[in-house]
C-alpha cells in the first residue's frame, strides 16, 4: 500500500484553511475588526492553504521517490509551520493577546526548514 497520509492530511489542511478563511471573513469580521487584526488572520489563512498545497506536493513526491530522503521531514514541517504559524496568527486575530506572536516565529522557521528538506529531497533523487 503506498503512503498516502500526508496527502491526506493536506487534503484536511487544506479543507479547514477555505473554512477557517470564510469563516473569518463572514463570521468573525467583527471580532477581527475590533481587535484590528483583519490583515493578521488573513495572513494566518494564506500560509495555511500555501502549505496545505505544499503538503500535499511533497505527499505525491514520497509516493513517486519512496527512496528519496528528506520529504517525510518537509511534510511534516509544513505540518508542523501550519499548526503553529498559523495557529498562534489566529489565536492572537481572536483574542487579541499579543504575547502569542512571539510563537509565530517558530512557526516560520518551521516552514523555511521544510523547503529545505524539500530542496534536499529533490537533490537526493539525482544522486
Amino acid at each position: 500500500m503506498k503512503n498516502t497520509k500526508y496527502i491526506q492530511l493536506a487534503a484536511i489542511f487544506g479543507a479547514l484553511a477555505v473554512g477557517i478563511g470564510a469563516f473569518g471573513a463572514h463570521g468573525l469580521e467583527e471580532i477581527l475588526t475590533k481587535n484590528g487584526r483583519i490583515d493578521t488572520f488573513e495572513t494566518g489563512v494564506k500560509y495555511h492553504f500555501y502549505h496545505s498545497i505544499a503538503m500535499a506536493i511533497v505527499g505525491i513526491l514520497i509516493i513517486n521517490f519512496p527512496k528519496a530522503k528528506y520529504f517525510s521531514s518537509a511534510a511534516f514541517l509544513f505540518l508542523i509551520g501550519i499548526v503553529i504559524f498559523s495557529g498562534s496568527l489566529y489565536f492572537l486575530s481572536l483574542t487579541g493577546i499579543t504575547w502569542l506572536g512571539a510563537v509565530t516565529p517558530l512557526g516560520g522557521v518551521a516552514f523555511i526548514l521544510g523547503w529545505i528538506f524539500l530542496f534536499l529531497g529533490a537533490r537526493s533523487i539525482n544522486q
